[in-house]
């Protein structure tokens, strides 16, 4: 899936922020850096290169501070239907040979190893 988002010149965390503001609306970078739990420097570069595409938007505002806020443009938001359509129908063919039953046990086991991976991740960072 990876690969195939890559094919639209993007990555991961190109999309982590178009979904971002498309599910929580115009963010300033760290606070969208926060939210997607990112670094601030990739995120800014990220923003940068969406700029670049026309599919955010970025505008100063003056609110306890100066902030340059992002938001979605409609090319940002028709891009990010395109890739979740795109994926889906990937999804779909990868997963045609199981039940819904057994996609559903996936996902709960999927969950499972990847809340145990970041479990662990986070014991590794605080370990000495």
């Amino acid at each position: 899936m990876a690969e195939r988002i890559g094919v639209r010149g993007s990555s991961p965390l190109h999309q982590s922020v178009l979904k971002a503001l498309a599910d929580l609306g115009p963010h300033a970078h760290l606070d969208l850096a926060r939210q997607i739990e990112a670094p601030l420097a990739d995120v800014v570069r990220v923003i940068d290169e969406l700029m670049e595409q026309g599919l955010v938007h970025a505008m100063v505002v003056n609110i306890g501070g100066r902030h340059e806020v992002v938001t979605l443009t409609e090319a940002g938001t028709e891009a990010l239907a395109a890739t979740v359509d795109d994926v889906k129908s990937l999804q779909d063919a990868l997963l045609a040979s199981i039940t819904k039953g057994e996609r559903a046990q996936l996902h709960y086991l999927l969950r499972r190893v990847y809340t145990t991976a970041a479990r662990a991740d986070g014991l590794r960072s605080v370990s000495p």
